[in-house]
């Protein structure tokens, strides 16, 4: 992500994490993305700092939740298969 600025709006956060603005916007007012609020319009920016972060978090509880809950192939239904 090195291409990224060091400020990013939350358009380009929910770009990143291929989610809604609306979906960013609720992680960040549930302060499970650290963000700023500037200027007199009150504008959200994530640090790309912050975003890795959270990216990084995010696999961390991944593999927690996992660990805790083994797969069973039973119970498989996958998210993308086609219809």
């Amino acid at each position: 992500m090195g291409d990224l600025p060091r400020f990013l709006t939350l358009a380009d956060v929910a770009e990143v994490l291929n989610t809604s603005v609306a979906q960013v916007y609720a992680m960040v007012r549930r302060e499970e993305l650290r963000a700023i609020k500037i200027g007199g319009r009150g504008q959200w920016r994530v640090s790309e700092a912050d975003l890795e972060a959270y990216i990084a978090a995010q696999y961390t509880a991944t593999s927690e939740f996992i660990e805790a809950h083994p797969f069973d192939p039973a119970e498989a239904q996958p998210e993308d298969a086609e219809r």
